[in-house]
């Protein structure tokens, strides 16, 4: 039997303006010229306002250099490494006071050299081999990542090659080849697996493949060295030394320790030095600050930096069209419905876009100006020591919005200090209690693990409940398992794998 029933009940919906905003608050500066770009091709009746863009350029501006970062890779010495109403048509238009002209001039570059695989692919030609073996090579070569090894199986790579060519290539053909490409620089390229990459390196530093006795190696310490990694991998990597003493009948802990310092100096990524496939050489990356805080006379100041954040505005053209339109509603051809129809959806897309773009910045100013006043004592004087437990409801609070849309803009954003350029999230952490009673920030806790484990006897390194009881004696009472959290936080292993000879 059926029953009918009414039910009264309440549905949150998020408008469009409001969803344009949430995305908007998530793009950093670097993001939001091409946004607004794509936004304007999309929707004919968004344009620049070049009027007040020209109106600016008599405005005083600050000229503010980008700090340039150069991403460095280095190797770990550690295994683990490895491992409104429609009738209404205003004239919308964006209003910045901060537009700066000068910032324009601040373009990214773009880095200049040879990708990786342009690096690999220019090795071929130093090789005597026929010309089969060379398209081989270059297959093998595009299936190489970005770390440099070779992670596709070479049956596989056979079966390509064979598709691609309509001619059959045996996987013993290609196997062959690839012991070629092994030999190209960087040393331990192409390797399938990071024990392959490490002992290819090792063989280019004397070691021998055929025979373990270290007497037949120049450097017996790079012979034990290959021993470990081709026997006792596993053993090496768990840091289980004992046992590699006694499989491989090393005379003692020096002997070890003298053939692991090897293995840590070598490359567990060989294409390390590259950012990807594509990339050079020696990339720059330019960071672009958010937002910019000067201390002057005494007073803090932020602003928005607003070099990618040009002024906009409805296009008169289809406002008077729409007008002229309105004035002739009895006349109208269905074709001139439609384009009423059409204008009017743009008009309200890009009000929509304009009034976000415009609460984007209030909002983004508005929680920079709460942080710089939570952590003012910090940004006076640049003393890390000063800087105050604060997470997104502390801020929340201050600016009357949602934590989750104070995590929006401090994700991917940098602030410009007279003290460096840094993540906005660098300035939140988390509150920690002392037994006094005071409030402190994890930071402060995080500090002290690095230094204790800094001076730890690495022979025998602090467990986590040993700096349970360091921390305790210096008046914090924090659990094991926080300590574990702040340390993986740290980017530090457990103690069994900090252990050295």
């Amino acid at each position: 039997m059926l029953n009918q029933s009414l039910q009264q009940g309440m549905q949150q919906k998020l408008s469009p303006l409001q969803i344009q905003i949430m995305k908007l608050l998530e793009i950093p500066t670097t993001q939001l010229e091409q946004r607004i770009k794509d936004e304007i091709e999309a929707n004919p009746v968004l344009e620049v306002d070049s009027n007040e863009m020209s109106a600016s350029d008599d405005e005083p501006t600050d000229n503010n250099e980008e700090q340039i970062t150069e991403e460095e890779r280095e190797r770990d010495e550690t295994i683990e490494e490895y491992l409104g109403d429609d009738d209404e048509l205003p004239s919308y238009r964006t209003q910045a006071n901060n537009y700066s002209p000068d910032d324009e001039k601040n373009e990214i570059p773009i880095s200049e050299g040879i990708s990786f695989y342009e690096h690999l692919v220019e090795q071929i030609g130093l090789h005597n081999i026929p010309d089969e073996q060379r398209e081989i090579a270059q297959y093998i070569i595009g299936n190489i990542d970005e770390d440099g090894y070779l992670r596709r199986k070479t049956d596989e790579i056979a079966d390509d090659i064979a598709f691609a060519t309509n001619a059959e290539v045996e996987t013993s053909e290609v196997e062959a080849v690839l012991k070629i490409v092994q030999q190209f620089d960087p040393p331990g390229v192409g390797a399938r697996d990071l024990r392959e990459c490490l002992m290819m390196q090792l063989l280019l530093l004397g070691a021998s493949a055929e025979e373990s006795d270290p007497e037949l190696s120049p450097d017996p310490a790079v012979q034990v060295a290959y021993n470990i990694i081709n026997v006792c991998f596993e053993e090496f990597s768990k840091k289980h030394y004992d046992k590699i003493i006694k499989r491989l009948h090393l005379a003692d802990e020096e002997e070890l320790k003298e053939s692991i310092d090897i293995i840590l100096r070598l490359n567990p990524k060989p294409g390390s030095g590259y950012s990807g496939a594509g990339a050079t050489i020696r990339t720059v990356q330019h960071i672009v600050p958010d937002f910019i805080i000067d201390y002057e006379d005494g007073q803090l100041s932020a602003h928005l930096n607003s070099r990618n954040d040009p002024q906009l505005k409805i296009s008169a053209h289809y406002t008077e069209m729409l007008e002229e339109y309105s004035r002739n509603k009895a006349n109208q051809t269905k074709e001139q419905k439609d384009a009423v129809v059409f204008v009017k959806q743009k008009l309200d897309s890009a009000k929509w876009f304009i009034d976000a773009i415009k609460q984007r910045r209030n909002t983004l100013s508005l929680v920079m100006n709460a942080i710089m006043e939570y952590q003012g004592d910090y940004f006076i004087d640049g003393d890390e020591s000063k800087l105050r437990p604060m997470i997104l409801k502390d801020i929340a609070e201050r600016t009357n919005l949602d934590a989750s849309t104070i995590s929006r803009v401090s994700n991917s954003k940098y602030v410009q200090t007279p003290f460096g350029i840094y993540p906005l999230k660098y300035f939140f952490s988390e509150r920690v209690q002392s037994t006094e009673g005071e409030d402190v920030s994890s930071r402060e806790v995080k500090k002290i693990l690095e230094e204790s484990i800094a001076a730890e006897d690495k022979k025998n390194p602090l467990t986590d409940d040993k700096l349970v009881d360091i921390l305790t004696e210096k008046s914090f009472k924090i659990a094991r398992r926080t300590i574990a959290k702040y340390r993986e936080q740290l980017g530090i292993p457990v103690a069994r794998l900090r252990k050295q000879l």
